[in-house]
C-alpha cells in the first residue's frame, strides 16, 4: 500500500508517514474549503436584505457620530459613549467614503464572514477539516450571527476579534515565540477596546490553558500578553465607569434572559435547539482524540460558557447583561456541535460523502429557521424605525415651520435623516450635537422656549416628533425639562392632528391667535 505524508496527531506541524493516509494536497484543499466555504456562506447571509430602508436608534448613533470630525468625536467620548469610541473612529473612516445605510453595515458583514472563516480554521486545527467546515457553516446559519452581521454597531467586529485571538492562542501554545504572543495580546487589546466586556475572553482562555496543563513557560507568556491587554483597556474602563448611567435601563437578568441567550447560541426553534444540544453533549461525553497541544473541547467550552456565566452573575449586582454583549462567545457552540457530529459520523468510511452530508444537514437547519432569518431582515426586527418618522415630517412639513422633539433624544430622527428636516426651525435647540459634544444637542431653558413660542406668528405650525413609548409615562413626568417643554407647547399652541407610525408619532400644533 502506498505511503504518503500526513500530520502526526501528537504534534501539530510535524510530518510523519502512515499507510493509506489522505494525500497532503487533498488535505490542503479540504482545509482551504473549510475556511472559504463558511466565509462565503456568511457573506451571502450578511448581504441578503442588507438595506432595510431604515436605521434604528443604536445605528443612528453610529451614523451621526461617525460623520463628525475626529476632534468632535473625541470631545463626545469624554462625556458619553466612550465604550464605543474606537468603533466610532473606525466608522468615521468608512463613512467618509460613502455615508449610507449599506456602508454603515458593511463592516459588520465583512467581520462576520471573517469570524465564520476563523471558526472553520479552528475546527481544522483542533480536529479535522470537516469539523471546521461544519462549525463554520453552523456559525453562518445561526440567526443570532446573521442579526448582528447586519447591524451598524461593533458587536460583529468584536466577535471577529475574539475568534482571531482564540486562533492566535492555539497557534502560540503550539508554536511559541514572542511574536505570536505579542500578536495575541494586541488582538485581545483591540477587541476589548471595541467593547470592554470582550476582556472576559481572557477568562475563557485561562480556563483553556488550565485544563490543558500547559507548561509554566507558556503560562508566563500568556500572562504577559493578558496583562498588556488589560493595561491597554484600563483607561477606557475607568472612563466608561463614570458613564454608567447610559446603561441604567438594563434590568437584572433572570431565567428568561438565560433561556434567550441559550436559544440565540444553539437555535431559536426547538428542533434545531435540541439537535445542537445533543451534538454538544456527544462532543463532551466522547471527546475526540487531541490533534495538538490543545483539545477542541478545552478551547470551545470555556469560550461558550465562561463569559456568559460571569456576566450573568455580575449582573445580579450591577445589571449589564445583554445578549449582544456576548456575541463573541457564540463561536464555541458550533465548534462543539461539529465535533459531536464528527464523533457520530466518524466510523463511516466515505469521507467526502460524510462531509457533504454534514454540510447538507446544516443547510436543512438553515432552511428550517428560514422564517426567523427572513424576520431578521425586516425593520421590525430592531427596536424601532426612524426613517418612517422622518419621511412623515418630510411629507407634511414645509419651509418656515418649526419642530420640537419630545423627549430630547428624539432629535436622533433629524440627525439620522437631516434632509427631511430641511427648512424647519428647531424650537428647543441651543447648540448642535456636534458642537456641544453630546449625542442629541444642548437645549434652551424652559423660559427661553416660552419666549420662542410667544414670538411665533398666529397660525404658525409646530411639528412635534415624539417617542410614544415615553411621552406621558412616569419617567417623562419626572423630567423637569421635558415636562416644561410639554407645558409650554400646550399653553401657546393647540393640537390639530397626529399620525402614528412604528417608531414614534408626528403631531401638528398651531400657534393660537
Amino acid at each position: 500500500m502506498r505511503t504518503v505524508l500526513v500530520r502526526r496527531a501528537g504534534a501539530a506541524g510535524e510530518e510523519s508517514t502512515a499507510p493509506g493516509a489522505v494525500p497532503e494536497p487533498v488535505r490542503r484543499g479540504a482545509r482551504r474549503a473549510a475556511v472559504l466555504v463558511p466565509a462565503a456562506a456568511m457573506l451571502g447571509v450578511g448581504l441578503w436584505g442588507l438595506d432595510r430602508g431604515t436605521m434604528w436608534r443604536d445605528e443612528s448613533a453610529t451614523f451621526q457620530v461617525a460623520r463628525r470630525s475626529v476632534a468632535q468625536i473625541w470631545d463626545l467620548l469624554g462625556t458619553v459613549d466612550a465604550v464605543h469610541g474606537l468603533y466610532y473612529l473606525l466608522m468615521h473612516a468608512v463613512l467618509a467614503i460613502r455615508a449610507d445605510e449599506v456602508a454603515l453595515r458593511l463592516p459588520s458583514v465583512v467581520a462576520s464572514a471573517a469570524t465564520a472563516a476563523l471558526v472553520g480554521a479552528l475546527g481544522c486545527r483542533l480536529a479535522r477539516p470537516r469539523v471546521g467546515l461544519w462549525a463554520g457553516l453552523l456559525y453562518a446559519a445561526t440567526p443570532f450571527a446573521g442579526h448582528y452581521a447586519q447591524e451598524g454597531r461593533s458587536y460583529a467586529l468584536v466577535a471577529a476579534g475574539a475568534a482571531l485571538a482564540t486562533w492566535l492562542l492555539v497557534r502560540a501554545v503550539e508554536d511559541g515565540g514572542r511574536g505570536r504572543w505579542a500578536g495575541y495580546g494586541a488582538v485581545v487589546a483591540v477587541t476589548a477596546l471595541l467593547h470592554e466586556f470582550a476582556v472576559l475572553l481572557l477568562v475563557a482562555h485561562a480556563l483553556t490553558l488550565l485544563v490543558s496543563r500547559i507548561s509554566g513557560r507558556t503560562w508566563r507568556a500568556w500572562g504577559c500578553a493578558a496583562a498588556a491587554a488589560c493595561g491597554a483597556l484600563a483607561p477606557l474602563a475607568v472612563l466608561s465607569r463614570g458613564q454608567s448611567a447610559q446603561v441604567s435601563w438594563i434590568r437584572t437578568p433572570g431565567p428568561a434572559e438565560a433561556e434567550a441567550l441559550l436559544r440565540a447560541f444553539a437555535g431559536p426553534r426547538d428542533l434545531v435547539l435540541a439537535g445542537t444540544l445533543l451534538l454538544v453533549a456527544v462532543a463532551l461525553a466522547a471527546p475526540a482524540p487531541r490533534t495538538g497541544r490543545l483539545h477542541l473541547n478545552a478551547v470551545a467550552l470555556p469560550l461558550a460558557l465562561a463569559p456568559p456565566v460571569l456576566l450573568y452573575a455580575a449582573a445580579q449586582v450591577q445589571p449589564l447583561f445583554l445578549d449582544r454583549y456576548l456575541l463573541f462567545c457564540l463561536a464555541g457552540v458550533p465548534l462543539l456541535a461539529a465535533a459531536g457530529a464528527d464523533r457520530i459520523l466518524g466510523p463511516l468510511p466515505w469521507r467526502r460523502a460524510v462531509a457533504v452530508a454534514g454540510a447538507a444537514a446544516v443547510l436543512a437547519a438553515f432552511l428550517w429557521q428560514l422564517p426567523q432569518q427572513e424576520r431578521e431582515r425586516l425593520p421590525v426586527s430592531r427596536g424601532d424605525e426612524l426613517a418612517p418618522v422622518a419621511r412623515l415630517v418630510g411629507r407634511r412639513a414645509g419651509p418656515g415651520d418649526a419642530v420640537l422633539f419630545l423627549p430630547l433624544y428624539e432629535r436622533r430622527v433629524a440627525l439620522a435623516y437631516p434632509k427631511d428636516f430641511t427648512g424647519l426651525g428647531d424650537l428647543t435647540l441651543k447648540r448642535s450635537a456636534a458642537a456641544s459634544g453630546t449625542l442629541f444637542g444642548e437645549e434652551v431653558t424652559a423660559r427661553e422656549l416660552r419666549a420662542r413660542l410667544a414670538r411665533l406668528r398666529p397660525g404658525a405650525r409646530v411639528w412635534v416628533v415624539a417617542d410614544t413609548n415615553t411621552v406621558g409615562t412616569r419617567w417623562f413626568r419626572a423630567q423637569p425639562a421635558e415636562s416644561a417643554k410639554w407645558g409650554g407647547l400646550r399653553e401657546f399652541c393647540r393640537e390639530e392632528s397626529s399620525v402614528y407610525v412604528r417608531g414614534g408619532a408626528v403631531t401638528l400644533y398651531v400657534r393660537r391667535a
